[in-house]
């Protein structure tokens, strides 16, 4: 078995290694177009900017590839400004999958300050009368969507409160954990994509979905964001 996740892990090596040749410096690899031969890449602020730095830094952690790891530094140089990033829920994802394992990996603390910094900035999406962060939109707004994926960046808030030793964040997390759980899940325990949560009242005033089927089905991914979050 061990020669069996050596060589995976050799090859899941040399793939990101093309990877990273494939993609601009400013930029995250996001998808390949197989019909087209093409690699996408995004902007870090997509949802999943982090989730190639983070990769890398598992890769590097078991392989001790220092390329891999050089490369792993450098995508970090370019994603760390996304810390401020207020326009949607997905810090978690930007920054603790990145940040997170550099810190856990290195012990360098401006790895550790990235993610207490984001935090921070996570916090400002939270809703009181609502008791959950808002997902999507302006926080002008009278409608606040909460989407079952935020589940995944509670675990941000839950580290910086332990490594800091400074409870508001996983207040709020365990607030917005309690809220989900009372409005999200049906009576079978599938989860809702989406809901519309009135500002004013605090209220639940539509139960959508944006992924999946339809808005009553369950949609598998989402059901696992729930089940990561709550474990």
């Amino acid at each position: 078995m061990e020669k069996l996740i050596r060589q995976n892990m050799t090859f899941a090596a040399n793939q990101y290694k093309l990877l990273a040749r494939l993609t601009p410096n400013d930029s995250m690899p996001r998808n390949f177009i197989a019909k087209e031969n093409r690699s996408v890449s995004s902007a870090t602020d997509w949802w999943t900017s982090g989730f190639f730095p983070g990769s890398l830094w598992y890769i590097y952690e078991y392989t001790q590839d220092t390329a891999i790891r050089a490369e792993a530094e450098r995508r970090l140089v370019i994603q760390e400004k996304e810390k401020y990033y207020t326009g949607n829920h997905d810090l978690g994802f930007m920054i603790y999958c990145s940040f997170g394992n550099a810190y856990r990996i290195t012990g360098k603390k401006e790895y550790k300050e990235v993610v207490a910094t984001a935090a921070e900035t996570l916090i400002k999406r939270y809703r009181p009368t609502v008791r959950s962060i808002q997902s999507w939109g302006n926080m002008k707004d009278s409608i606040a969507p909460v989407i079952i994926d935020n589940m995944m960046n509670l675990e941000l808030l839950n580290w910086v409160s332990d490594e800091y030793r400074e409870p508001k964040y996983k207040v709020i997390a365990i607030d917005h954990a309690n809220t989900t759980m009372k409005n999200h899940f049906r009576p079978d325990n599938s989860s809702y994509h989406v809901l519309d949560y009135s500002v004013a009242t605090g209220k639940v005033v539509r139960k959508k979905t944006a992924q999946g089927y339809k808005d009553e089905s369950a949609w598998s991914r989402g059901q696992s964001w729930g089940l990561y979050g709550y474990t």
